[in-house]
């Protein structure tokens, strides 16, 4: 009787050391049944190679400042790229930007005439209704504004501002654009004593000068970088080149860069 008993402890020990009988499958392994967490990854710009030494002097590539003219604002403050279009609204033009912006998912900034947002009231409804920042672009896109009184200013973004929000009751109005991005210390002054910013540019691909579609494209990917502010035009003429570009220059800033929002 101990005999067997201790066969039998002595059998048991063996199965401990060795995992278990000779046959017997191994425990199955734990799978989890969530997906695990995607890494983000953050695109960095290449840096420029070094050029060759050939004993001349190079010429150092021209830089673009960070403040606009007269102190305006020209970069996000980001590494995300934000995107503005200009002299809108327009009945055939913004909505199709509204439309590829909306599939895209994917905020900008709207510098609308006051004019326009008189005569469109629907459409800047719609703009802050999908998420998008208003900024006053002058009451009739007026490129000498900057040659009248402060007071006579004053009153042009005020009346620009009064029929916004005619349109859109409440709506935060937070930047101003100059027409022609011609500037004035007349014209910034009075912008920032009524609480708002003066917004210019850091990319301009002249789509606003019957440009192609390809080249509009390629004059944003040329002239990108981290915190870019990109002026396009949804309004002031033909702009189907534009609405033909803005597809692929999405997907490029937003791959490259990311996309902001401008607050």
């Amino acid at each position: 009787m101990i005999r067997r008993a201790a066969l039998a402890a002595g059998l048991a020990l063996l199965v401990l050391v060795t995992g278990g009988c000779a046959g017997d499958e191994p425990p199955p392994r734990r799978v989890l049944d969530y997906p695990p967490i995607p890494v983000e990854t953050t695109v960095t710009p290449s840096a420029s190679p070094t050029p060759p030494k050939t004993g001349k002097p190079t010429k150092k590539p021209a830089t673009r400042g960070t403040v606009g003219p007269l102190n305006t604002v020209r970069l996000t403050g980001a590494r995300g790229v934000a995107l503005t279009f200009d002299d809108g609204p327009h009945p055939e033009w913004t909505p199709k930007v509204l439309d590829i912006l909306r599939r895209a998912k994917v905020r900008a900034t709207f510098c609308v005439v006051g004019v326009k947002a008189r005569k469109y009231p629907a459409l800047m409804a719609r703009i802050v209704r999908e998420g998008h920042t208003v900024c006053n672009h002058s009451w009739n896109h007026d490129l000498q504004l900057g040659k009248k009184t402060n007071a006579q200013i004053r009153e042009d973004l005020l009346r620009t501002n009064r029929e916004i929000r005619r349109a859109v009751p409440g709506v935060r109005v937070p930047h101003y654009r100059q027409p022609g991005g011609k500037w004035t210390p007349g014209i910034v002054a009075v912008v920032r004593d009524m609480g708002m910013q003066p917004l210019h540019w850091d990319v301009d691909p002249a789509d606003w000068d019957d440009t192609s579609t390809p080249e509009i494209k390629k004059r944003i990917a040329q002239q990108a970088r981290p915190g870019s502010i990109v002026l396009m035009h949804d309004g002031g003429g033909d702009r189907s080149r534009t609405v033909g570009a803005c597809p692929q220059i999405l997907t490029f800033l937003r791959q490259k860069y990311g996309i902001v929002r401008l607050r």
